[in-house]
């Protein structure tokens, strides 16, 4: 395709998470070709977008909200509306009417807990259902509010042309009533972590992401002091599980949020980056990332990491044990970058889809 219009709309601009970073990768790919402008709820301040940007209340609301969104698109006009990270169902409903694809970038058009795990901390394989995700919930009252607005989410989304980042989140939508042929995956792409970021650092075992239940970041300190490895274990992220890391993990180093521009110097000290994801990985871009600069990862298998993961064969989810030889087995090697990830190529793949859509 050469060149034509593209609005992206986002809940927020950032680069504070996975989703935000894909899409900046895009988005930062589309700008040598065509005319590219992002519409988000709110900006945080830790990023400026390389196209420009407008505020529209209501793309960040997480429930249905009005979302004026008609004055913007005259103004731009775009030819293709590409949606990442936007849950408010009212704007998903309005899509509807546009040539438009959405890139689902988590759960939460599929599951109303806690991202595939249930409350007793196990995965979930079944789809959501009443009877089923009841069980995940203390409060009635707000299990009743969630499901209807995840059933709400699904609905609208199912009418659009989906972009998904694995084969797992495929499934998980085929599973819940999406029409396959509607599904398109499409995975993420490393970038922007080439540069030396903070300088040289000290040889180190790497954990990267949110300090949250979820991520397993409590598992990484655990696999890491098993492990007797004799190298410091650097925590990069933050989040609520902080004060908890920092009781455990004395010796640790944690560095709080690091810029997406600045991990390169981390991932070059890195020895070994881990990966315990507890829950259902939609596909785990910072393991790609590690394998993209040859450093090799410990991860347990979860979601879509395994259509990423190159190495010694991936490790049961929940194996904190496995965990910790893995760390002393992979200290000393490294990893080769995993075919099938080019910018260029999987931009092309978007771009054909763009003209389908349009279609």
């Amino acid at each position: 395709m050469g060149d034509y219009a593209v609005l992206h709309l986002n809940d927020r601009l950032s680069q504070r998470g996975g989703a935000d970073v894909h899409m900046l990768g895009v988005i930062g790919a589309q700008i040598e070709r065509h005319r590219v402008a992002l519409a988000v709820g709110y900006a945080d301040g830790s990023v400026e977008a390389p196209c420009p940007v407008h505020v529209v209340p209501g793309l960040a609301s997480r429930v249905a909200r009005s979302c004026s969104l008609g004055p913007l698109l005259d103004r731009v006009r775009p030819d293709v509306v590409h949606i990442h990270n936007v849950v408010n169902p009212a704007v998903l409903e309005q899509a509807a009417a546009w040539p438009a694809v959405m890139t689902v970038q988590d759960h939460r058009a599929f599951c109303p807990g806690r991202g595939k795990l249930t409350a007793s901390g196990q995965v979930c394989t079944t789809p959501m259902a009443r009877d089923t995700c009841a069980g995940c919930f203390d409060d009635p009252a707000y299990f009743d509010h969630i499901l209807a607005l995840t059933k709400r989410r699904l609905v609208a989304l199912s009418r659009l042309t989906l972009v998904v980042l694995s084969q797992y989140m495929k499934r998980e939508l085929v599973a819940t009533g999406v029409v396959p042929s509607r599904v398109h995956v499409i995975p993420p792409f490393a970038w922007g972590i080439e540069d030396l970021g903070a300088g040289n650092q000290p040889e180190c075992v790497l954990f990267c992401g949110r300090l949250v239940g979820a991520k397993g970041v409590l598992d990484a300190v655990h696999a890491w002091r098993l492990s007797g490895i004799d190298l410091p274990l650097v925590i990069a992220g933050t989040g609520p599980l902080r004060t908890g890391v920092e009781e455990q993990c004395r010796g640790c180093r944690l560095t709080g949020w690091v810029p997406h521009d600045r991990l390169g110097g981390w991932y070059r000290a890195a020895r070994v980056v881990i990966m315990p994801s507890r829950w259902q990985e939609p596909f785990g871009i910072t393991g790609l990332e590690a394998l993209t600069m040859g450093v090799p990862v410990a991860a347990w298998a979860s979601g879509g990491v395994a259509e990423w993961y190159r190495g010694p064969p991936l490790l049961e989810w929940g194996d904190v044990e496995g965990l910790a030889g893995a760390i002393r087995n992979l200290v000393g090697t490294t990893a080769r970058a995993p075919e099938g990830f080019s910018r260029d190529a999987l931009m092309a793949r978007l771009d054909a889809l763009y003209a389908r859509t349009r279609a």
